[in-house]
């Protein structure tokens, strides 16, 4: 029997063992360290950009809508339709009007072209309204279906300003408030002169010095646009000098000395105090008052004589 040697197989050889794989490292860029360090989640963040794209987009169409005149042809056809609908301005309102004429405010208030509701620019008739010398303020609202509403707050007429041979009635900043005739004037202090009425303030201001004067004044001539002339009821002009503190010092004297000596309604023509050293007075002439007129005139004048050489002594 032959011997057979039996080959035992031989194991695999080993694979030789491999180093762990390195983890690899994300790089995460500027921006995405930025989101991540906001206090909102990243979902909310994407939230918002999608809306703030959005509304900028629906910016741009509006805006492409209006530069096109789609806007004003939607809102012209809304505002016919209101006015279709019956929303129509039919009645005007005016609340506050003593003095003022009504029919002027309605003519303003419906000049409008388009008088619907919803078309009506209030701020429109009020600006037209403002420009009317009687108005001092208004206010313009809608009273649905069919009224519009116009509340006038009014101006307070304070003297009648006379220049280049016209009367008109003024309020006591100097506003023009519509023309007068003689025959129509007011009892008001009538103020002459260039740019009088706007020195209305001041001679306000100045009869403030005087009270005792101010019911006695018939009226009073801006000057030179430099000073003042006073006129009374009883005839006298006072000449005042320039300057305010000037003429509220001369008015306050003449004041003083009228009540001690009875000055006004003597006779005499004109009070000159314009030099602040010397006080003239003009007294008529024969022939141009009655005697006794011209007596009392020569008296008051001998009495205020009198009373100035007592003071300065």
């Amino acid at each position: 029997m032959s011997q057979q040697k039996i080959k035992r197989p031989t194991s695999a050889p080993r694979r030789p063992s491999r180093a762990p794989k390195k983890r690899k490292t994300i790089k995460t860029s500027r921006l995405n360290a930025v989101i991540n360090a906001l206090p909102i989640s990243p979902q909310r963040l994407q939230q918002v950009a999608n809306w703030t794209i959005g509304l900028g987009l629906f910016a741009v169409v509006g805006l492409a809508a209006h530069a096109t005149g789609v806007t004003a042809k939607v809102q012209e056809e809304y505002a016919q339709a209101v006015g279709r609908a019956g929303f129509q301005v039919k009645k005007v309102e005016v609340v506050g009007a003593d003095r003022i004429d009504r029919l002027k405010v309605y003519d303003i208030a419906l000049a409008q072209k388009d008088r619907s509701m919803a078309a009506l620019d209030l701020e429109g008739v009020r600006a037209d309204l403002m420009k009317y010398g009687w108005i001092k303020d208004a206010r313009v609202s809608r009273r649905l279906p069919d009224t519009l509403v116009v509340d006038i707050v009014e101006r307070t007429p304070a003297a009648i300003w006379q220049h280049n041979n016209r009367l008109s009635l003024i309020d006591e900043k100097g506003v023009v408030l519509e023309p007068v005739t003689i025959a129509t004037m007011p009892d008001l202090p009538l103020v002459i002169g260039p740019k009088a009425n706007q020195r209305s303030q001041d001679l306000d201001r100045l009869l403030a010095e005087a009270s005792s004067l101010k019911e006695l004044l018939a009226g009073a001539t801006w000057v030179g646009n430099r000073r003042w002339d006073l006129r009374f009821r009883s005839g006298e002009t006072l000449s005042l000098p320039e300057g305010e503190e000037q003429a509220k010092k001369a008015l306050a004297k003449f004041a003083h000395m009228d009540g001690a000596n009875r000055l006004l309604g003597r006779g005499i023509l004109r009070f000159d105090m314009r030099d602040p050293d010397r006080f003239v007075l003009r007294l008529p002439h024969e022939g141009q008052v009655a005697p006794a007129k011209l007596e009392g005139a020569r008296a008051a004048a001998d009495a205020l004589a009198a009373a100035t050489a007592a003071e300065e002594g």
